[in-house]
């Protein structure tokens, strides 16, 4: 008895360094999110172009997603969905994600490559609030392009759901993510927001954002303060 009261004094002392733990990683990985959008934006030429990004409704961000050793396709990442204010000004509360699977072309081989995507309209947007879909499979997704006066007009972006970019060794360009799968990070949400709420629950629901998303939303508001029709 003696033993086993030990034991449970111990597991509720660590309890607080357990959760104040997963919260510093979580606002690390909100931060990595900001700086990943900002550099990306800030490159010369070679940024997602700004119609764009004017006329995207949500946007995913996941940096530095992972590829297993020695597992053939085996790659995986967590970042976060985040979707504009109905009013079109402003980003609201962040939904963390998680995206597994898929083929990169030219990123195989690769030990960590950043992502973006493009959630272009509301065919896209109801895609993000399910607990799990299938890019190429549930939802149309195309590579974007890069540049800021690139060309939006070809029948591929003007119809895709989703459009999608990666980053890794300094390069970013368009990618073909069919296959990957994205779901709802509970577990991220949970610590975000005392609440396992689904990206539905998050989403355009007018949520607080949690402190530590501060400089996501600013980065983002400084690249795209406005939606354009």
């Amino acid at each position: 008895m003696r033993y086993l009261s030990f034991a449970l004094a111990a597991a509720l002392a660590c309890a607080p360094l357990s959760a104040a733990d997963d919260k510093s990683k979580t606002a690390e990985r909100l931060d990595d999110a900001a700086e990943l959008f900002s550099e990306v934006m800030s490159a010369p030429d070679r940024s997602i172009p700004q119609e764009l990004l004017d006329r995207s409704q949500c946007m995913v961000l996941v940096p530095g997603m992972k590829k297993a050793a020695f597992v053939v396709g085996a790659k995986y990442g967590r970042g976060f969905a985040i979707c504009r204010h109905e009013n079109g000004q402003g980003w609201g509360p962040p939904a963390a994600v998680r995206i597994e699977g898929g083929g990169f072309g030219l990123q195989i081989g690769v030990s960590a490559t950043d992502v973006v995507l493009l959630v272009m309209n509301a065919r896209g947007m109801k895609r993000l609030t399910t607990s799990k879909f299938t890019l190429g499979g549930d939802a149309s997704v195309a590579a974007g392009p890069v540049g800021r006066n690139a060309s939006a007009q070809t029948d591929a972006l003007m119809t895709a759901e989703i459009l999608s970019w990666s980053r890794s060794r300094g390069l970013f360009a368009g990618v073909s993510l069919e296959g990957a799968t994205l779901r709802n990070d509970l577990d991220e949400n949970q610590v975000m927001y005392g609440q396992p709420w689904t990206s539905k629950q998050i989403l355009g629901s007018g949520a607080k954002p949690p402190a530590a998303a501060g400089k996501l939303l600013t980065t983002l508001n400084k690249y795209s303060s406005r939606k354009t029709s």
